[in-house]
């Protein structure tokens, strides 16, 4: 599985804010600039008013959603709205109870912790992160047999905020602690075509016209993450071979030597499609098979692969297994009967 896939909406190291380098940030800093998740942004800017008139503390916050559709960023903006510091952490880096009480004890009021992967809290943290969260307290055992005792340490009031690509993965205790939890939706092309516009101007791109940053949108998976990682990519490919120009054929040019067709696969995705074919005819089969053909990981597959097939509808989940849609055959350019799914 190639672990530098442009068109992923896992992080990558190139994906960090350009400011760390000396560029222009390119995500939202103030929650008017946040584009997208109308719904969430309505939510979350009522309850930010009302904490700002009551001077207190925000309700704990749980994200959940794909990668890369802005629950970090939306972290740093709450932050930013409550002028709080903000703590960054995951669910993997917390392995014992301690690098949890280390960070909430010297957390001033009002400041926020983010634990981004939080379904993936050990269970012996989970336990000290309920009481922090509902009474803004620890409490800690030192020593051992006889001599055990148990600590209580008050905590200032605080904003957790959770992120999650698994909210199922939740306990019910952890994720009924949370006065907010939302979902965040895939992006439609409208509103990445903003997010594009407004980071092209950020990036001193010079007159990059609506149907060019269309194309990059349109490959885009609805995914913010890989449209301004598309975008990077197109601005290095137009300022070494079309004198810095953009247009609709160099953003076509530039994404095809990155391997993205015009519906946003990449060369996995089409792997997998002929495989299904080739192999199997066009299904019905089981993943595993699949995978055991390619050489890949079945989960892998099914986390980050799959769900954008599903999405563009080439790909079906039937209960024999996997098929190939109309739509995949007219793609891959080969006939897929439409009785697969009866």
């Amino acid at each position: 599985m190639p672990r530098d896939r442009v068109v992923t909406a896992e992080r990558q190291e190139e994906d960090r804010t350009e400011s760390h380098s000396g560029g222009p940030a390119l995500r939202p800093v103030q929650m008017d600039e946040y584009i997208g998740q109308a719904e969430l942004v309505e939510r979350l800017s009522i309850a930010l008013e009302a904490v700002r008139q009551r001077k207190d503390s925000m309700e704990h916050v749980l994200l959940h959603g794909p990668p890369g559709l802005g629950k970090t960023t939306l972290a740093h903006v709450i932050a930013t709205e409550m002028g709080s510091r903000l703590y960054t952490t995951s669910g993997p880096a917390l392995s014992k109870a301690g690098d949890l009480i280390g960070t909430l004890t010297k957390m001033d009021e009002g400041d926020i912790l983010f634990i981004d992967e939080i379904h993936r809290l050990p269970a012996a943290v989970e336990e000290y992160i309920y009481p922090a969260m509902e009474d803004f307290k620890v409490d800690f055992t030192v020593d051992s047999g006889m001599h055990a005792k148990v600590i209580t340490v008050g905590l200032k009031p605080f904003t957790l905020i959770g992120a999650t690509t698994r909210a199922g993965l939740l306990t019910q205790p952890l994720r009924s602690r949370f006065g907010i939890s939302h979902h965040l939706d895939y992006y439609d092309e409208g509103e990445l075509l903003q997010i594009l516009s407004r980071a092209a101007d950020r990036l001193a791109m010079q007159d990059v016209p609506p149907d060019a940053l269309g194309a990059i949108a349109s490959r885009s998976r609805g995914t913010p993450r890989v449209a301004l990682r598309l975008l990077r990519r197109v601005r290095d490919f137009a300022q070494v071979r079309a004198h810095g120009k953009v247009t609709p054929v160099v953003v076509k040019e530039a994404l095809l030597l990155e391997g993205v067709d015009g519906e946003g696969l990449d060369e996995l995705d089409r792997k997998y499609l002929r495989t299904i074919f080739e192999t199997y005819g066009g299904g019905p089969v089981g993943l595993e098979a699949i995978a055991a053909t390619m050489g890949d990981d079945a989960s892998t597959l099914e986390d980050v692969v799959e769900p954008y097939l599903l999405q563009k509808g080439f790909l079906a989940r039937t209960r024999q297994g996997r098929c190939l849609t109309v739509r995949a055959g007219e793609h891959l350019g080969v006939r897929v009967s439409g009785d697969l799914f009866e």
